[in-house]
């Protein structure tokens, strides 16, 4: 064991010591923005312990997105739903199948690019919650909707082109400069506890059951007692052998592992539990022997298998008057959602990773992070799928010491691998990945203490945001929810003391972090700000910090304002 470790560590100095690691920044490089403790073989581990966590997506978005029916076409004039039509159901199993293929490539795809250029070690993939949305609220189930599977691939296309825009403008930084300290802190604890509803729930280890009156009731139950119509389990709750398969072997040795610091502690645990749960023999396999257990044990037997994308490659509509304002409302809704959603997860990963920048609140390459996002969304539609978005298993990779783009750019390898063996990543139970998911929530809830808990204006903003994202299961809803009750608390705060000219104020109003409209900090160069009344100017002191001021019609160049010092500049880290 030791001569294996002397090994592994004679691997990482050569590497670090490289051009290579100079080029990724790895510990030891020598490069005067390294990411200390970054090592080469721990980036690895890393990315591996990301795929794992979030190669159910494989198999979840392919089942998702094939309910919409996508380009099967419904002849059935009673039935629009066609589920006794055998031609219609036979071409929903192709589609499903071109939907596996594109859910790996544009995430291997996405991740690998992302890595890459943004040197960050976050995931991207089709995002949960987004398809769902796509499927059943857009096309609707089996092309029930208002809007055509083609029409909502074109909505996709060009949302992310927008994004793309808003990006090198430099709105999606400056949004997420002007977010309050709290409320930024309390996204990422919030995003924690999201993870752990998830893996909580029947899309984990099933510990809670998904019962529209009590959707956090204790469940836990085997599959043939729970009632259909409430999600309740009848009877036998706590006695599901997958459950208890993954908390212990997933959960509790995964741990027990973390405590030692062993590297691959996830791995295992997801690796074990999957390899145990693949013989059709046990009480708690993943290949029941029903009807829906033999399709899986069946894609599961083929190991390796390539199938290329048939029907969903390239099938965007661009007749967009024929939707009217139904295609309009779908663009906006994916616009809103998702720059709230993708702009809030990638600065809480970026965070989480410890790479965010304490002075300007800005995490680097930001600008290539929101523009690599932005097209991965493009190219997603082009595949048929549905937006993509940085994912927030990224988190179980950075727990295990990601810190690089390494970690995503071998997450992305593992992606583009698992197209060709697609049967096997595909047949991850759920109850592997669940308490995974619970033992991210774990870190990423350690943020919690720095949350400004002194004063009420911050406070309850944050407990808001962190409350809302899982009760609401939207990281979007969270952070709007915590934003609202920001701008309503402090503004009637704000206008009480203003009105009362300063006699009027809290006691412990000099607890209150501080904000500002005009962050500190850089944007795209090729932003060209117009007029006096700038939006916020970059690099700039503050004027009453520093006793003076520069006068606003001053023709002054980027450069001098980004060299200007900075003794009196006044922001709270980000």
């Amino acid at each position: 064991m030791f001569s294996i470790q002397k090994h592994v560590d004679a691997l990482d100095a050569r590497v670090s010591t490289s051009t290579f690691g100079r080029v990724f920044r790895l510990g030891g490089s020598g490069h005067e923005k390294q990411r200390h403790g970054s090592r080469f073989v721990t980036e690895i581990h890393a990315g591996l312990t990301t795929f794992f966590t979030m190669a159910y997506i494989i198999a979840v978005n392919s089942s998702v997105l094939s309910e919409s029916g996508a380009t099967c076409v419904c002849s059935d004039p009673v039935d629009r739903t066609c589920n006794n039509d055998v031609v219609y159901m036979n071409c929903l199993v192709g589609v499903k199948r071109d939907f596996i293929t594109a859910t790996a490539a544009i995430a291997g795809l996405g991740s690998l690019i992302f890595g890459f250029l943004t040197n960050l070690p976050v995931a991207l993939a089709p995002g949960m919650g987004l398809n769902a949305f796509f499927t059943y609220q857009v096309v609707g189930y089996h092309g029930t909707g208002p809007v055509s599977y083609g029409l909502a691939l074109t909505a996709v296309f060009i949302e992310g082109f927008i994004f793309l825009f808003l990006s090198l403008i430099g709105l999606r930084q400056w949004l997420v400069r002007i977010i309050p300290a709290s409320i930024k802190v309390a996204s990422g604890v919030g995003i924690g506890l999201f993870l752990t509803m998830t893996g909580m729930s029947s899309s984990g280890i099933g510990l809670i059951s998904g019962s529209p009156d009590t959707p956090t009731d204790l469940a836990g139950c085997p599959a043939q007692y729970i009632d259909r119509a409430s999600g309740q389990c009848t009877s036998h709750r706590m006695g599901n052998p997958q459950m208890w398969i993954g908390i212990t072997c997933s959960g509790i040795l995964t741990a027990y592992l973390m405590a030692y610091r062993v590297k691959s502690a996830i791995v295992i645990g997801i690796s074990l539990v999957s390899i145990l749960s693949w013989p059709r023999a046990t009480s708690f396999t993943y290949f029941p022997y029903t009807e829906a257990g033999d399709d899986l044990y069946d894609f599961f037997k083929k190991v390796v298998y390539f199938h290329p994308i048939q029907s969903t490659l390239n099938a965007q509509d661009w007749n967009v008057a024929a939707a009217g304002g139904h295609f309009a409302l779908a663009l906006f809704t994916f616009l809103y959602v998702d720059i709230i959603d993708a702009t809030a997860t990638l600065y809480s990963m970026a965070r989480f990773s410890g790479v965010v920048d304490p002075d300007t609140g800005d995490f680097p390459r930001s600008t290539l992070a929101y523009c690599c996002d932005s097209v991965a969304i493009s190219i997603g539609s082009l595949f048929g799928c549905s937006p993509v978005t940085a994912f927030i298993e990224s988190g179980a990779g950075i727990t295990e010491g990601g810190r690089t783009g390494l970690t995503a750019m071998t997450t992305g390898v593992c992606f583009l691998i698992s197209i060709f063996f697609a049967p096997i990543f595909a047949s991850i139970p759920p109850w592997a990945t669940g308490c995974t998911l619970v033992l991210v929530g774990c870190m990423m809830m350690r943020q919690v203490t720095a949350v400004n808990w002194v004063y009420i204006g911050d406070a309850l903003p944050a407990f808001v945001t962190i409350v809302t994202m899982p009760f609401t299961y939207s990281v979007s809803y969270g952070l709007i929810a915590g934003l609202f009750c920001y701008a309503t608390l402090n503004g009637m705060i704000y206008i009480t003391t203003k009105v009362s000219r300063g006699m009027i104020q809290p006691p412990d109003a000099d607890a209150a972090e501080y904000w500002t409209c005009k962050p500190s900090g850089t944007h795209p160069p090729w932003f060209i700000r117009f007029g006096h009344n700038k939006l916020w100017r970059t690099g700039r002191k503050d004027d009453e910090a520093e006793g003076r001021s520069i006068d606003a019609g001053t023709q002054a160049s980027e450069k001098e304002l980004v060299d200007l010092p900075h003794p009196g500049r006044r922001v709270v880290s980000g």
